[in-house]
């Protein structure tokens, strides 16, 4: 089956998604948009990191958005107070880690999925993001966590 420039193939015990040519062609190379989303990526986990607000700034858009909950306290805010709390208190106390797990890309939209472990010493995080490429940038837009583990610091 074909829609909107995809071929879907389904058996009982698999299923793919497949871009045709004529997608790749249209959005440039895939590649090039794999590296360039993984790059925007790393700079607001290099950013949280070391609570450097200007590579944060340079990841988002900045209309972006951020929710999530901690401690039982609801983060559903503009990306300033990322920043915000990024240059308060950066994550890498010694032992953080992070690991880009996915990165999902059609066209000028994309979803990332991130691990993070060691935030703030013994927090940890899975991140969702979604990424718009506009004027030829791609920025995030919106960041969406949950806590999985850690106690916040006080």
């Amino acid at each position: 089956m074909r829609m909107l420039g995809y071929t879907f193939t389904h058996s009982e015990r698999w299923a793919t998604m497949s871009i045709s040519d004529d997608t790749r062609a249209a959005s440039g190379s895939l590649v090039a948009d794999y590296d360039a989303i993984r790059d925007v990526v790393q700079l607001c986990l290099d950013g949280e990191a070391k609570g450097d607000v200007t590579k944060l700034q340079r990841a988002f858009h900045a209309d972006a958005r951020m929710f999530g909950s901690l401690a039982g306290t609801r983060y559903d805010v503009p990306i300033q107070g990322l920043f915000d709390m990024a240059a308060e208190g950066p994550a890498d106390t010694g032992n953080y880690q992070s690991r880009i797990l996915s990165i999902h890309h059609v066209g000028d939209a994309a979803t990332a999925t991130v691990a993070e472990e060691g935030y703030w010493g013994t927090v940890s995080f899975v991140d969702f993001f979604s990424l718009c490429r506009i004027d030829d940038t791609w920025k995030i837009v919106n960041k969406t966590f949950v806590h999985v583990g850690g106690e916040a610091p006080a």
